[in-house]
């Protein structure tokens, strides 16, 4: 099965943003290659863009605050874990406070890297890290892995929080879909929105429907078109009926 998410606020696409970015980060992190630790740094630079919104940190700290809430209510219950229920609650605890810890403008201390912002300022221009524009970036890169890679985790350290706090409010997103089995008649599906509109769509497909789905969304009309993923020529509508399960998550 293929499942896509699609977000349905500003919000929830910053972070899935933001959770691609270090994902593709953590995985060039592990790697030795020069190629792959410039690969890594030039994610970090694309986490500092897309984390430097303002009000990103005190949206997650509201919504930790408000699951932390949530969650210690339940304490009284005996269908839950209180072992299960304790570990969660202690994460989102450790998550708050490192990221009410942090100050100023995510990643700041990375801002006032002069030597890091010029490799970042070189880099938004094709090919404008070639080694005759920036000799001392050059020099690094041809430093053993090792050296690179304890780099690259200290740079990390300042986002880390941020990375943290969005892993827990995207786990509970998910988690909280509700799951509904559909099906769109030759390629096309249209519902009109719930009384509770969602904050994000998962929709599940089986990897072997040579389709892909096109998703658009409003107050007014959920619309999902199912598109054959042609490489070579716009692509056209996957004419058959595709069964499919859609998940609607709300925090």
């Amino acid at each position: 099965m293929i499942i896509y998410e699609y977000p349905l606020n500003e919000r929830v696409r910053t972070l899935l943003r933001l959770e691609d970015l270090y994902a593709r980060v953590d995985h060039f992190l592990g790697l030795d290659d020069p190629n792959d630790h410039h690969a890594a740094l030039t994610g970090i630079f694309e986490i500092l863009e897309v984390a430097s919104r303002a009000d990103l940190k005190s949206d997650l700290l509201q919504e930790l605050d408000r699951q932390r809430t949530f969650l210690d209510a339940l304490r009284s219950n005996p269908a839950i874990s209180e072992d299960k229920l304790n570990q969660v609650l202690g994460d989102i605890e450790t998550a708050f406070s490192n990221l009410h810890a942090l100050s100023g403008k995510t990643g700041q201390s990375l801002r006032e890297n002069e030597w890091l912002m010029a490799i970042k300022q070189r880099a938004g221009i094709p090919g404008g890290t070639s080694e005759f524009d920036l000799p001392s970036y050059h020099y690094w890169l041809q430093q053993p892995p090792e050296a690179r890679r304890g780099h690259l985790a200290e740079w990390m350290k300042p986002i880390k929080p941020v990375h943290a706090a969005l892993s827990i409010v995207l786990r509970v997103l998910r988690e909280s879909g509700r799951t509904v089995s559909l099906m769109a008649y030759q390629g096309v599906f249209q519902q009109t929105p719930a009384d509770k509109p969602a904050q994000m769509l998962r929709l599940v497909l089986a990897n072997d429907i040579p389709c892909v789905p096109e998703i658009s969304a409003n107050k007014y009309a959920l619309n999902i078109r199912f598109l054959l993923p042609e490489v070579v020529q716009k692509s056209r509508v996957y004419d058959r009926d595709v069964a499919f399960d859609l998940i609607f998550c709300n925090l």
